[in-house]
């Protein structure tokens, strides 16, 4: 009977979450870490590969394969974080708003 009513009592106290603010928070962080991490590897320099070329981030690089007109350059961490805003604005929004519904369809229950 005590397992019944301390499930209730825990259903009511689960709080909605903003779905619009997890996603501009999300976007923000994502944002910033792709700008601090490209703005890293321009400062450090380019690296000498195994096949002796000199390169900048060849994996953040990769990201120019999904981020159009991305690169590891001061003008590329700009469009970078506005790319990770936006995913992160994204992927916040969806993450609240399938919570919450998950929230309302376990207290409609």
């Amino acid at each position: 009977m005590t397992n019944n009513y301390d499930e209730e009592k825990l259903l009511e106290a689960i709080a909605l979450l903003n779905a619009k603010m997890l996603g501009i928070i999300l976007g923000i962080t994502f944002g910033l870490i792709i700008f601090i991490i490209t703005i890293w590897l321009v400062i450090k320099g380019p690296q000498l590969n195994p096949s002796g070329e000199y390169v900048v981030g060849p994996h953040l690089q990769l990201l120019s394969q999904f981020f159009i007109g991305y690169s590891v350059s001061y003008i590329g961490s700009i469009i970078g974080f506005l790319y990770g805003f936006a995913v992160g604005t994204i992927c916040g929004a969806l993450i609240g708003w399938i919570y919450n519904k998950i929230v309302t369809l376990r207290q409609k229950n």
